[in-house]
């Protein structure tokens, strides 16, 4: 009996991933990466100037989302290992956040999907009112 090595077992796993089955870790995955406020901040990072951005920064850069969300999304993407966050000990703290290598390869598709959204908005706008009156009417 061959022995397989912990790569080759990993492979094999990584193989068996299929996100359409809901108990899947890339399901779980796709829902993580597909949410509102992970997609804003991943393209706000990925925007910044000096690729890093500070948390009342961030807030501000994206209406309407809550401390309590920014907080929990940061804390999620950090655990996931797209954003890093580095604290600097002065009065105030300073804590900036910025992409890791992962969060940025991530950055470049939800910037290319905000980017789709904001150039393509209107002609959905037309197709739903245009829906909306063809099922009113039917």
């Amino acid at each position: 009996m061959a022995t397989r090595t912990a790569a080759a077992i990993r492979e094999e796993a990584r193989s068996a991933y299929d996100a359409f089955l809901a108990e899947c870790p890339t399901s779980q995955l796709l829902s993580r990466i597909s949410d509102k406020w992970v997609s804003l901040i991943v393209s706000a990072l990925g925007e910044a100037e000096d690729r890093s951005m500070r948390y009342s920064d961030l807030g501000r850069k994206i209406p309407g989302v809550s401390q309590k969300m920014l907080t929990q999304t940061l804390r999620s993407l950090e655990r996931d290992g797209i954003v890093s966050r580095t604290v600097t000990p002065t009065v105030p703290v300073r804590v900036d956040y910025r992409l890791t290598d992962l969060g940025s390869s991530l950055g470049c598709l939800l910037s290319s999907v905000k980017r789709w959204a904001e150039n393509h908005f209107d002609e959905v706008s037309t197709n739903r009112d245009t829906y909306d009156q063809t099922a009113a009417t039917s």
